[in-house]
């Protein structure tokens, strides 16, 4: 518990907000951070109508005592305190306060399980009934915390009556079929049980977002509450947690003197006893005056949980003081119990029916995508909007961003939606409908800053303290003080200013979002929504967030009628159980999509390799056939011009020397297309390779072309080592050199550069590269691509050195052999730099 509370103290600290700062110090300085502040399970007292010891569970001996022992046990506290407690409860009551304590840890040991036993206690010779409540102040601690009661004849309990009541109560809790008449049927069935002149249902926003009452039932002539919303700050954060730790609390005479702890201090820790999860904890002056100045005298609140987080409470106010009998406390806490899991089974079930509901119209969107996700989404992107009744629709596949309705998301949020999806696990979905606040609260979390989840984006701008239903729902550090934070970035509150004030967003811009990642990669597909400005009733003054009470120094809250109507501002409509069923199923036809397109894809990979085995070996098997007839040719022409050339005449001797060149031209590419298609059919030797010692040896063939062309070569005094096949490497270097010294332009400062340089590599990303850059022609943009292809040259057969284009066919189909890839940028007259990489993780 301590643990808990020092994680959420960056919570507390920010819960006040500049403008309500500003108000305390309009009224004299009233310092509302006491409030957040307060350590409210250690205000050191209980309230009067029964009295409490603090006892060691293995010596029995008391630690601590209420100071009004001496009036309900006969034996005052400074003379209890360190004696056993069998001077005012029988061995064998106690024996069984202990146990009872014991057993309702079930097998997994003592956890301070709460037990409720009749006893008859007090001095020797005074003994009077009570009802024992018995806990552990700590569930690892020594101490026993009892409770005692005192239980009058005429407070006799009718068991069987109640009983039966309780479990109509139930039955009738079970029928409702969703979460509004649920919590109708338990405001009614609440106040049947306990008698309250009003019970409310009241449901935060987040987890530490303001309120609102959502179901409500009141004795006639009290105002009533329904629909209004209260400010998160009514219920601050230590109280918030208190809640979820103890799941009832009843405040019974808001005029009940407390009274004090004997010793104030524990001798073992220097600090108040922990009253945490004592029934008896006396309450927050702040929440008592705020009780006071609405005019209710007895309140109880009773949590409702939702996977583990408050979910709202079960508030209830009395005009007249009300105690309620140890029993009635368990049924009502049985009862919230219940009533917690009651709407658990009801979302279940609305997302089962959802999910069945969504099964149709998705599979009938998904039928209208193919392969081609991107283009078919844009084609019936409006099919695929209205599953989810969209604005806005964007895929996000390998860092491709196809967008489609009229919510525009900037490459800032895309890539932070990416970095989310990426975090996602498999097969969930993401959705807000506050997206900047959502993204602001998460930031100044990330930053150490405390921000709280809601708290203040849905509270009006300037707002007074407001009224809050139940025993925890008003003024005070307990059971509130109102904050009069502003807006959280675009989600902000507007008493009485019209759509399109400052704090709204962009028109296009998303409010709201339903994303589901597509595989690990940071891939989505993401709906958006507008921003929907909303009406809201608020039980609270904007222009008066700090008031002085009657007694001049606590708050006062709204007057009776006074109703602040404000539209919030920053939030799309919510997303419904609907929404996401149909976005998890969504997910899981493109899931298939994408698998039986990746079956295609291999199937036609496994189809293209075994082209390109055949391919190769056609090359290679034409190659070596055609050259046989080929040196033929070659060699009848050499012969015939060696012996009867004086006998021939001009012209039959100048076509038998163009038959020769041209067989040797022929040759030559048919030794270039013999070199390509052994490239395909012969594995790579990788190692870790010197690029110095290969740049060498290139230079050792290609260096007099170099320094033929006056191509002077650059390079740093240190080039590192690569992970690649040495004499592929080789060939690589030794085409580029030779092509740096081929088309080296008319200037005297000719270079070829060779370096590692780390750069955007096409496709996305950054990595490390093998650079060779000259300064020579260049090459024009619109012909690139024709320099890669075999057999193609952009000269003339006899211009810039002649060759087969063969060579730079070569280096890609090597480059890609080894994984990488190969690139370049040129342009005329400014030179050109090849750049490949040749994979592997860390290798250029």
């Amino acid at each position: 518990m301590t643990g808990a509370r020092g994680e959420a103290a960056a919570v507390d600290e920010g819960w006040l907000s500049g403008r309500t700062r500003a108000a305390e110090a309009s009224v004299g300085g009233f310092d509302l951070s006491e409030c957040v502040r307060e350590p409210i399970h250690l205000l050191g007292g209980v309230q009067s109508h029964g009295t409490l010891l603090a006892v060691d569970a293995a010596t029995a001996i008391v630690d601590t005592a209420a100071t009004n022992t001496d009036a309900l046990l006969g034996v005052a506290a400074d003379d209890l305190v360190g004696s056993p407690v069998t001077r005012v409860l029988a061995a064998d009551d106690w024996a069984n306060a202990v146990e009872a304590v014991r057993a309702g840890g079930g097998e997994g040991g003592d956890t301070g399980a709460d037990a409720a036993l009749p006893v008859e206690a007090g001095a020797e010779g005074a003994l009077r009934p009570f009802d024992l409540s018995v806990h552990r102040s700590d569930p690892l601690g020594p101490l026993l915390l009892l409770e005692f009661e005192p239980r009058e004849g005429t407070d006799a309990f009718g068991f069987s009556g109640f009983y039966q009541g309780v479990r109509r109560a139930l039955t009738r809790l079970r029928s409702a079929a969703t979460v509004v008449a649920g919590c109708r049927t338990a405001v009614r069935e609440v106040r049947a049980l306990t008698g309250f002149d009003r019970v409310v249902a009241y449901r935060f926003d987040g987890a530490y977002g303001p309120g609102e009452v959502v179901a409500e039932d009141v004795v006639d002539g009290w105002e009533p509450w329904l629909g209004l919303w209260f400010p998160a700050t009514d219920i601050p954060p230590q109280a918030r947690r208190l809640y979820e730790e103890n799941w009832i609390r009843v405040i019974a005479d808001v005029d009940d003197p407390t009274v004090g702890l004997h010793p104030p201090l524990r001798a073992a820790t220097d600090a108040p006893l922990d009253l945490s999860r004592a029934a008896l904890r006396t309450v927050s002056g702040f929440h008592l005056e705020y009780l006071r100045n609405i005019g209710v005298r007895s309140s109880m609140s009773v949590s409702i949980i939702r996977e583990g987080r408050l979910w709202g409470l079960i508030a209830c106010h009395g005009a007249e003081p009300r105690r309620l009998a140890p029993e009635v406390r368990s049924a009502c806490e049985l009862f919230g119990a219940a009533f917690s899991l009651q709407l658990a089974a009801i979302e279940e079930r609305e997302r089962a029916d959802a999910l069945g509901e969504s099964g149709e119209r998705t599979a009938a969107v998904a039928e209208l995508l193919d392969a081609d996700v991107e283009a078919s989404l844009l084609r019936h992107e409006a099919a695929v909007r209205s599953l989810v009744a969209a604005d806005g629709v964007t895929l996000v596949r390998d860092r491709r961003v196809v967008s489609a309705g009229s919510t525009v998301l900037s490459p800032a949020l895309v890539g932070e939606l990416g970095r989310r999806a990426a975090a996602l696990a498999p097969g969930t979905v993401w959705a807000t409908d506050r997206l900047t606040e959502t993204l602001v609260e998460e930031s100044a979390a990330a930053a150490g800053e405390a921000t709280a989840d809601g708290a203040g984006a849905g509270e009006p701008d300037g707002r007074s303290p407001g009224t809050v239903p139940g025993s925890g729902a008003a003024g005070g550090a307990e059971e509130g003080i109102a904050d009069a934070r502003a807006g959280v970035g675009a989600a902000a509150e507007e008493p009485g200013e019209p759509a399109g004030t400052e704090g709204s967003a962009p028109s296009d811009a998303p409010a709201g979002i339903l994303l589901i990642p597509l595989g690990g990669s940071g891939n989505f597909l993401a709906w958006s929504r507008h921003e929907r400005p909303m009406p809201r009733k608020w039980a609270a003054d904007p222009a008066a967030p700090v008031r002085i009470g009657p007694r001049g120094e606590r708050l006062t809250p709204r007057g009776s009628g006074e109703v602040i109507r404000s539209l919030m501002r920053g939030r799309s409509l919510p997303w419904t159980a609907r929404d996401r069923a149909a976005a998890l199923e969504m997910l899981r036809m493109l899931t298939g999509l994408v698998l039986r397109h990746a079956d295609e894809l291999s199937t036609l990979n496994k189809r293209l390799r075994l082209s390109n085995l055949d391919l190769d070996s056609f090359a290679h098997a034409a190659a070596h056939d055609l050259k046989e007839p080929l040196r033929g040719i070659s060699n009848a022409a050499t012969f015939t011009l060696e012996d009867a050339a004086n006998d021939l005449d001009a012209t039959s001797v100048r076509r038998l020397e163009t038959m020769r060149r041209l067989a040797g031209r022929m040759d030559e590419l048919l030794n270039s297309l013999l070199h390509y298609a052994r490239l395909g059919q012969t594995g790579l030797r990788r190692t870790d390779v010197s690029l110095d010692g290969v740049v060498d040896a290139a230079l050792e063939v290609a260096g007099p072309r170099l320094a033929e062309q006056g191509v002077r070569v650059v390079r740093p005094d240190r080039l590192p080592d690569v992970r690649a096949d040495e004499t592929r490497l080789y060939e690589i270097l030794v085409n580029l050199f030779v092509n740096a010294a081929k088309y080296a332009a008319d200037h005297p400062d000719r270079t070829v550069e060779v370096a590692v340089e780390r750069v955007a590599v096409p496709g996305g990303g950054t990595g490390d590269a093998i650079v060779v850059r000259d300064n020579g022609i260049g090459i024009p943009a619109d012909r690139q691509e024709e320099v890669f292809d075999l057999f193609r040259r952009l000269h003339g057969p006899a211009e810039h050195g002649g060759g087969t284009g063969v060579g730079l066919a070569v280096v890609r189909r090597i480059v890609e052999h080894h994984g990488g890839r190969l690139w370049l940028d040129s342009a005329p007259g400014r030179g050109t730099a090849f750049l490949f990489t040749l994979g592997g993780s860390d290798q250029p």
